[in-house]
């Protein structure tokens, strides 16, 4: 009996093969626009919040500035430069701070090795500026240590650009470059990593050596900023008015003069971006939502219109004795194969673009596009709701038509 009752939805198939096509063509369509609309979506989303912590994750950054008030009998003009012991003085005084490190820069340092020669900027740093910058090493390699600081140890650790332009395909580690004539022993290169905002020019392209060595070789009485972080629950903002007013009272400056000190809040871009996120997130959604009612509106007319122009059909089969259930049923059943034979077929053409967009190395801007990650759980939601479309669509003409006297049936226009 089973088998009978198949075998004729198989042939209803076969008898309405263009009708059928339409419909599993377009729950197909429709289940491949919002698939990948919502892949791409969170494709871009991921690389773009991937390549915003490169910079950092939730870190301030501090430079000295020039003060624009007129304070205690002081001019405004005045320069403010940051002492090496200032680092102490805010994890002393500033208990909220979680992690900071000082930071000393020189741009167009010479840099050699074997024949190779090159100028590139160099930072001279704390062991903290690894987690706080994102300045990973590679497998091998290591970043600075305490014992680096203490100890004024040569050693410096390269960006993975700076190493593939120094040594290709060489492995670097334990190799000695010079800077400016003063030789240093490589001890890591950095993790290749995305970073879309910077305030010195891409890590990839600097070099960092312990801070110690750096004021011994270069000099510099100053630190050129510092970047430090909060620890959790703090209020960045309330941290910038107490590093004002303790730097206020060291260099003596009006505390409400911001422009002694400038501050980049990553943390608080960071929450900015993530609303921006969510509202472009809102709105992928608002768009997908309309492309499934469009979609689905498509189907259930596809539907509607197949079962209308089967009146006649239904009529004969009641006439030769079919009962109205049968018929309920051959209809839900074929419109739910059609459903999910769209709907899976959709699903299936959409991971293999995914996969196949997967294959293209993503190089340059196709860098920051990222790669489509599909959303499966809006995957299947969509198949189900296209498949409830049509359904539904399908069910009620058909429970509709069974109803009505055979007579009535077999005169439908």
């Amino acid at each position: 009996m089973k088998f009978l009752f198949f075998k004729l939805i198989l042939r209803e198939f076969k008898s309405q093969k263009l009708r059928m096509a339409l419909t599993i063509a377009g729950i197909t369509w429709g289940t491949i626009a919002i698939t990948l609309l919502m892949a791409f979506s969170m494709g871009i989303e991921k690389q773009m919040m991937k390549a915003s912590r490169g910079l950092g994750k939730g870190i301030v950054i501090l430079w000295p500035g020039q003060t624009s008030m007129v304070y205690e009998g002081l001019p405004q003009g005045r320069r403010i430069h940051f002492a090496p012991e200032d680092m102490q003085l805010i994890k002393d005084r500033i208990p909220e701070i979680d992690k900071i490190s000082g930071e000393y820069l020189r741009w167009g340092v010479n840099v050699e090795y074997g024949h190779v020669h090159t100028t590139k900027l160099v930072s001279g740093v704390y062991p903290e500026f690894r987690d706080l910058r994102s300045h990973y090493p590679q497998m091998g390699g290591r970043f600075l240590n305490n014992l680096d600081i203490e100890q004024k140890r040569r050693v410096v650790f390269l960006g993975d650009k700076v190493a593939k332009e120094i040594f290709g395909s060489m492995d670097p580690i334990g190799k000695l470059v010079t800077l400016n004539s003063v030789p240093f022993e490589v001890i890591g290169v950095m993790t290749k990593k995305l970073q879309n905002s910077m305030y010195h020019g891409p890590d990839d392209d600097c070099l960092v050596i312990p801070a110690s060595s750096f004021v011994m070789i270069f000099g510099d009485p100053w630190y050129d900023d510092f970047v430090y972080s909060v620890k959790p629950g703090v209020d960045t903002r309330d941290v910038e008015k107490t590093l004002l007013r303790l730097f206020g009272s060291k260099y003596r400056f009006n505390p409400e003069d911001e422009r002694a000190l400038w501050f980049w809040d990553i943390k608080r871009d960071a929450e900015i971006q993530e609303k921006v996120f969510l509202g472009i997130t809102i709105f992928m959604w608002f768009i997908g939502g309309m492309t499934l009612v469009i979609a689905g509106v498509g189907v259930a007319n596809i539907m509607y219109v197949a079962v209308r122009e089967r009146t006649k059909e239904i009529g004969t089969k009641i006439a030769l004795g079919a009962e109205k259930h049968h018929i309920t049923i051959q209809f839900m059943t074929e419109a739910l194969t059609i459903a999910f034979t769209g709907g899976f077929l959709g699903l299936a053409i959409s991971a293999l673009i995914a996969k196949l967009f997967g294959l293209i190395p993503m190089e340059g801007a196709l860098e920051f596009l990222g790669r489509p990650d599909i959303n499966w759980p809006v995957a299947l939601i969509t198949v189900a709701t296209l498949s409830l479309s049509g359904f539904l669509a399908g069910y009620f003409p058909a429970r509709k038509a069974a109803s009505i006297n055979p007579v009535e049936a077999l005169r439908y226009e």
